[in-house]
């Protein structure tokens, strides 16, 4: 069996899965964020287990809105009537992806499931984990359980090591435009060259696939994760390895040590990159970085290294959003928040921000966008006439310097 079908099996009670089967599997983490509460909540009578549920403060905090305002108050009741302790409220806030990384809510062989689509974020942990539908991830928390047809599986195998200056990001990127669409179909990722990508980058690609439609986006669960889940208190898991005979779809050959930067041109990210290298020069409006994607502590380090003792281009802005209270509070720390201020960017509040369109840098008419949050699509940041290209923190930080999309190692190098 694959990764994905021995996990989903183990899950199921089952001695074995294949592609196509539809399965019942027991789930381990429901995590809940505050749109849910904010749109069609209904105060359930009864839920399965408040130890596995969690509650997160993420899209639209503090409440930009009268609706969201509205919704605060129904997560905080929900909490204290039914004694759920993994409880992120504002303060301790921060997108729900990022918070589930940090307080180790997703570990090897287990399922998880979150309204949010980029849940398959946790894919990096060796997690089964999915974004569902509101009405199925309330059933989950009631009942405990969910069902889903097994996908058939594309094994990436990764060789050689990771460049210096490349990140996540541009593995994805090439990843998306050199194979396109996933649509039904799960991902497993691994190989000898899996050593070299740090836990952050692996979930930056694992969260991208949902750009490319995929079921699930599951890593091996190898050395380097297991020391990185320790140092996080996190022992107790069982991983999910696939068989030496394991049936895929197809086994493609990721040679790490060729890759560069790259971006996605707006639109969609399949079938749709070049190195930023060859890219024609794009005046650009807006820089953006941040998101579950990329608004990690790393991402915020390399943003500020460019960016010391730089500035902005002139009628540029540029946007950073810590993905966590926590990122937020360590940034500050290490003086990287004063390096992107120093250089005339703006930081703001952690959460999803300016990535889905809503508050936080919305984009006008016209405007052009290089952001390294996690969708290009058209309307996707605010007015569907804007341009949103798609980069890593990196090449973003550069291209707000230069004031065109910029290969960022004329900065480094």
């Amino acid at each position: 069996m694959t990764m994905i079908e021995k996990l989903l099996a183990r899950k199921a009670g089952l001695p074995r899965v294949t592609a196509g089967d539809v399965v019942t599997v027991d789930v381990d983490m429901c995590v809940l964020i505050d749109l849910q509460f904010a749109t069609l909540w209904m105060q359930p009578s009864r839920i399965h287990d408040p130890d596995k549920i969690a509650i997160v403060m993420d899209h639209a905090v503090p409440a930009p809105s009268l609706k969201d305002a509205e919704g605060g108050p129904k997560a905080r009741k929900f909490a204290a009537d039914f004694g759920i302790k993994r409880f992120y409220d504002v303060g301790r806030h921060g997108i729900c992806h990022q918070i589930i990384a940090e307080n180790g809510l997703a570990r090897p062989g287990q399922v998880l499931a979150c309204t949010d689509s980029h849940t398959c974020a946790a894919g990096a942990y060796n997690t089964a984990a999915r974004g569902l539908g509101p009405a199925e991830v309330y059933s989950i928390m009631c009942t405990g359980t969910t069902w889903f047809q097994v996908a058939p599986t594309v094994r990436y195998e990764f060789h050689g090591s990771l460049p210096a200056g490349i990140s996540g990001k541009d593995v994805f990127l090439y990843i998306a435009d050199a194979y396109g669409d996933a649509t039904n179909q799960n991902l497993e990722l691994g190989g000898p060259g899996l050593a070299s990508i740090p836990i952050g980058d692996r979930r930056t690609i694992a969260t991208q696939a949902a750009e490319i439609s995929a079921d699930f986006a599951t890593f091996d669960a190898d050395d380097r994760l297991v020391a990185h889940l320790a140092e996080h208190g996190v022992s107790d898991f069982q991983p999910a390895e696939p068989d030496p005979d394991a049936d895929y779809l197809e086994v493609r050959r990721i040679d790490l040590d060729t890759l560069e930067p790259y971006v996605a041109r707006p639109g969609t990210v399949s079938r749709n990159g070049v190195p930023v290298s060859t890219i024609e020069p794009r005046r650009i409006d807006q820089a953006f970085i941040g998101s579950c994607a990329n608004g990690r502590l790393e991402d915020l380090k390399v943003a500020a290294e460019i960016l010391h003792g730089r500035r902005v281009a002139d009628g540029v802005r540029l946007l950073v959003t810590p993905a966590s209270q926590q990122v937020y509070r360590e940034a500050m720390r290490r003086g990287y928040l004063q390096d992107i201020a120093d250089a005339g960017g703006v930081v703001t509040n952690s959460t999803c921000g300016a990535c889905f369109g809503y508050h936080m840098g919305v984009l006008g008419p016209g405007e052009v966008c290089i952001t390294s949050s996690t969708r290009n699509f058209t309307g996707r940041m605010g007015s569907p006439e804007a341009e949103i290209y798609m980069a890593s923190p990196a090449t973003v930080a550069a291209s707000a310097i230069a004031g065109v999309i910029t290969d960022p190692r004329s900065l480094t190098e």
